[in-house]
């Protein structure tokens, strides 16, 4: 499923916390984005469309959740970023990094404690 950059707005106001009804969300979204209302609306539809939230109508009114995590979207979204670019390996896009942005050695430490850790779960 791919999810717009200006969806994606919506999907992490939803993955923070409680669901949402449309006015909480374009509120949030809406305005940090300079969206007019009926723009998040759309937004929202298209979602409900690929189904990565559902609508449940409450006495309140609508409220929105996601129906897919986070998590899952991250991996989505890297995995088709490292197939497009990398030919799906991780190496050549840290040497990438490597090579066009200063590495700290904070950044560093990560890398090798991840490694270290990497190379545990394969023994």
């Amino acid at each position: 499923m791919k999810i717009s950059d200006a969806e994606s707005q919506i999907m992490e106001a939803l993955w923070r916390g409680k669901p949402m009804s449309p006015e909480e969300i374009v509120a949030q979204v809406g305005k940090a984005n300079a969206w007019a209302d009926g723009t998040v609306r759309t937004l929202i539809h298209r979602l409900l469309r690929k189904k990565a939230i559902a609508g449940k109508k409450e006495k309140t009114g609508y409220l929105y959740r996601p129906l897919i995590s986070r998590a899952d979207y991250l991996q989505d979204e890297s995995q088709g970023f490292l197939d497009r670019l990398f030919d799906g390996q991780v190496a050549p896009l840290v040497a990438h990094l490597a090579e066009h942005r200063q590495l700290t050695p904070k950044d560093i430490q990560k890398l090798k404690a991840l490694i270290k850790d990497l190379e545990k779960n394969d023994e």
